[in-house]
């Protein structure tokens, strides 16, 4: 009767880091991308006030911009800066959430315009399907 032994193997103590890598390169990737395409817009001299951030996931946000003559932008757009009328933006604005529902709307008005014209582009937002529409605001200044 034979004995066969079993040879114990020496269990791998280190770990391989190159899919970790990976991982970061793509994300410092995608964050670079996003970083760019949050700061298109047009400027505007923002209310401010103490309020959370939308947290967004792997989603850009929405932003329709209104400036102090009251004339309307919207991020997405081929041209950021370039004026759009309120059925324009209702439009891309609609097309856009019904690839993705779940998109932030947003509306970032300049704080010299009337209140009526942020009202009446949240209107506009809502006719074109979004669910809710937030509003961008500075934070206030210590």
């Amino acid at each position: 009767m034979q004995h066969f032994t079993r040879k114990r193997r020496k269990r791998m103590s280190e770990i391989n880091v190159v899919p970790y890598i990976d991982v970061m390169l793509v994300l410092l990737i995608i964050f670079m991308a996003t970083a760019t395409a949050i700061a298109q817009g047009v400027i505007v001299d923002l209310p401010q006030a103490e309020a959370q951030s939308i947290e967004t996931e792997e989603q850009t946000l929405l932003i329709v911009s209104i400036d102090e003559q009251g004339l309307y932008y919207l991020n997405i757009n081929s041209d950021p800066e370039e004026a759009l009328s309120a059925s324009d933006i209702a439009a891309l604005v609609r097309t856009r959430l019904q690839v993705n529902p779940e998109i932030p709307v947003v509306v970032n008005g300049d704080r010299s315009i009337s209140y009526e014209k942020v009202i009446e582009m949240m209107v506009v937002l809502q006719a074109a399907g979004a669910s809710s529409v937030g509003l961008m605001t500075d934070p206030v200044e210590a």
